[in-house]
């Protein structure tokens, strides 16, 4: 006899948010994760968790976009109601760039207007308002672009506050646990497959989107004499970086994506650019210590979107392609996967893109087996 309604298999950040909002709706879950409870062994314990989806429009897909949108006053309620404390900020964040990037940063204001539909979605700050608002810059940067919308969280903080919540609700934890779909279905009526890239193979073998890893890579410092009030990117042609402060003088510093499944160390000339660039924001960042660097694969499908799969015969619900944009659009695809497998699990119509969630939400495709 199953003992579970939902098995999730992988308690990164969309695993635990999903098993979270199952377990509030009445389901009986467990959780099945092969890495620690702490997050660790996830790409989310690696992330600036920047929710940024005005900068990121330049780039990413519109969906994405929408989503990242819908994510934010979601991601304020939830932090609110989390007995463990959660550090969020909502300050905007700050894109400059040095004087011979001008180019850079006039491409980049033309990209912003026409993914917003040529929407004024930023402020131009000039010295005065940069001295205003971020003292340590002054004079370093002629121009900035402010949006203000955007905010980050404490990835840390978050996925111990959501497992923290997964104990109060009574879900069946079992970290440090690696198990297969097979293993899954013995246990739950459904499965729920959250692996991100270490679902790969599975996904891969069925559906027409290709699943991939691209690497990602931080540095961690501490730097007493520097002091942000929100994130800043800066644009240069060879290696932007963005520069997420958070809270006791720690700065989680990262760079754009790498094409690359190669999960190994920073290298030494990634950390060599990473430097140099922060170096150029401020000279005090020449004294701060390194705490960690990271490198992660963050999940990428094809489409660069997230999508969702089912089978109905083996009773199993699949999510992943999150790409780097997890933080920002989690609370979107986690509330969709969610509407999503009640709908089976009820033998309901799936619900359309709408009424997942109130914009047009995700791409929900049958693997073609099991219908």
């Amino acid at each position: 006899m199953k003992q579970f309604d939902v098995a999730v298999l992988g308690g990164g950040l969309l695993g635990r948010l999903t098993a979270w909002l199952l377990a509030d709706q009445g389901c009986k879950v467990v959780l099945l994760n092969a890495g620690k409870r702490n997050g660790e062994d996830a790409a989310a314990f690696a992330a600036a968790a920047m929710l940024a989806p005005t900068a990121e429009a330049v780039d990413a897909t519109p969906l994405v976009v929408q989503l990242g949108y819908a994510s934010l006053p979601i991601w304020r309620q939830w932090v609110n109601s989390f007995p463990t404390p959660v550090f969020m900020q909502q300050n905007g964040s700050l894109i400059v760039w040095h004087a011979q990037d001008q180019a850079l940063a006039k491409q980049f204001s033309q990209h912003l207007q026409r993914a917003h539909q040529d929407s004024s979605v930023w402020r131009l700050w000039h010295n005065q308002e940069i001295s205003e608002h971020e003292p340590q810059l002054a004079g370093r940067f002629q121009q900035g672009l402010f949006l203000p919308t955007e905010g980050q969280l404490d990835n840390r903080q978050t996925l111990l506050a959501l497992a923290d919540e997964l104990d109060r609700l009574q879900v069946n934890c079992h970290w440090g646990c690696r198990r297969d779909l097979a293993e899954c279905a013995a246990l739950a009526h459904w499965t729920l497959d959250c692996r991100g890239y270490g679902g790969k193979s599975n996904w891969n073998r069925y559906g027409q989107s290709r699943l991939r890893g691209v690497r990602g890579e931080v540095l961690r410092v501490y730097a007493p004499d520097i002091e942000l009030r929100r994130p800043v990117r800066v644009l240069h042609p060879r290696y932007p970086i963005y520069i997420a402060p958070k809270q006791n003088k720690l700065f989680v510093i990262g760079a754009t994506q790498i094409e690359s499944e190669d999960d190994s160390n920073l290298s030494v000339r990634s950390g060599l650019e990473l430097m140099s660039a922060l170096h150029t924001v401020h000279p005090a960042f020449g004294e701060a210590r390194i705490l960690e660097s990271l490198a992660e694969l963050r999940p990428t499908l094809n489409h660069e979107n997230p999508e969702i799969r089912y089978d109905k015969l083996s009773r199993v619900v699949m999510v992943n392609g999150l790409f780097r944009h997890g933080f920002m659009i989690s609370p979107a695809v986690s509330i969709a996967t969610v509407r999503v497998l009640q709908a089976l699990m009820q033998q309901q119509p799936l619900p359309d893109a709408q009424a997942c969630y109130d914009i047009d939400v995700l791409p929900v495709n049958q693997n073609g087996e099991g219908n």
